[in-house]
């Protein structure tokens, strides 16, 4: 299946998916009256709205560049992303807000052992499909499907603390448990949350490929640069699933310019071999705009 399609295809179906754990959850919390189950059933709310948000993103990214914009649409992923990130937080500020009120009077729980059944087996289909969001977001390189799978996996360790802690409440009796369970809910909510918005602004402030990659495209560039005298001045940035890399190559000054050309497809040929969906621009010039003594062809890293 071609990568935009199963790409749109896994954004579609996380509606359904993130709606049927909500009912799950919700159903859980009415079940127990649990304030923690409640919390966990607020923070489902947050995935649905998150996978309406990735799927007009995903759509969005994949629009072809047009005049008013020339690069095209990729960065549309990293907004749904920011916006994920907000609205978890406001979910965690409703949970603090649920959880001070409970701590004032906390109430026993009603049928505590089916409502932890109920929102285990909501857990359960947020874990099989966490993975496979992440690991397509990973093979796609989809910013939106890989926050979503990482906030859905929030949601998976969320739920197996909240079971955990309420074992133990009903096992002890200590009602208080159910409300303190929902504030440590909600700080690790605020902290996911802040580690996507954070991601998705490094990607909006085009920030560069990491060392592992900068080197082996240092390495595809030399190996491809045959003829060439230097190449310098490289920059990488990453925009959603493409990679836009630029770099001046210095030439002898008598080489014509369809030899000079046939080196840039060549490497241009071999970056895209090594990054399917790389962007590709290279600045020629003459031997007298080397920044290394003459010899043979380097990728200087100044």
């Amino acid at each position: 299946m071609p990568s935009k399609q199963r790409v749109a295809r896994l954004a579609a179906w996380s509606i359904p998916v993130a709606l049927a754990v909500l009912a799950l959850k919700f159903a859980a919390w009415w079940i127990t009256d649990s304030v923690a189950l409640y919390s966990d059933a607020l923070e489902s709310i947050v995935n649905v709205i998150a996978a309406f948000f990735a799927l007009w993103a995903i759509r969005v990214s994949h629009l072809p560049a047009d005049d008013n914009h020339p690069f095209g649409h990729h960065k549309a992923e990293y907004l749904s992303a920011v916006v994920e990130g907000a609205l978890i937080i406001v979910a965690a500020l409703l949970i603090f807000r649920e959880a001070f009120f409970a701590l004032q009077s906390p109430l026993p729980l009603e049928r505590p052992w089916a409502g932890l059944v109920v929102n285990a087996a909501g857990g359960a289909v947020n874990a099989a499909w966490a993975w496979v969001l992440i690991r397509a977001g990973r093979q796609e390189k989809s910013p939106a499907l890989d926050a979503d799978g990482r906030h859905i996996l929030t949601d998976v360790w969320t739920s197996a603390g909240v079971i955990v802690g309420l074992v133990a409440a009903v096992s002890t009796g200590w009602v208080i448990l159910d409300p303190l369970l929902a504030i440590a809910v909600a700080m690790n909510i605020v902290y996911q949350g802040w580690r996507v918005i954070g991601s998705s602004v490094q990607g909006l402030m085009d920030v560069g490929v990491d060392a592992e990659q900068s080197m082996r495209i240092r390495e595809v560039i030399s190996s491809n640069a045959g003829g060439a005298l230097e190449v310098h001045d490289l920059k990488t940035r990453i925009a959603g699933r493409a990679t836009f890399i630029e770099f001046h190559l210095v030439v002898d000054a008598a080489m014509s310019v369809g030899d000079s050309h046939v080196i840039c497809d060549r490497i241009e040929a071999a970056l895209k071999a090594e990054i399917p969906s790389v962007r590709v621009v290279i600045h020629v010039e003459p031997d007298d705009e080397a920044k290394l003594p003459r010899g043979t062809v380097s990728v200087p890293f100044a």
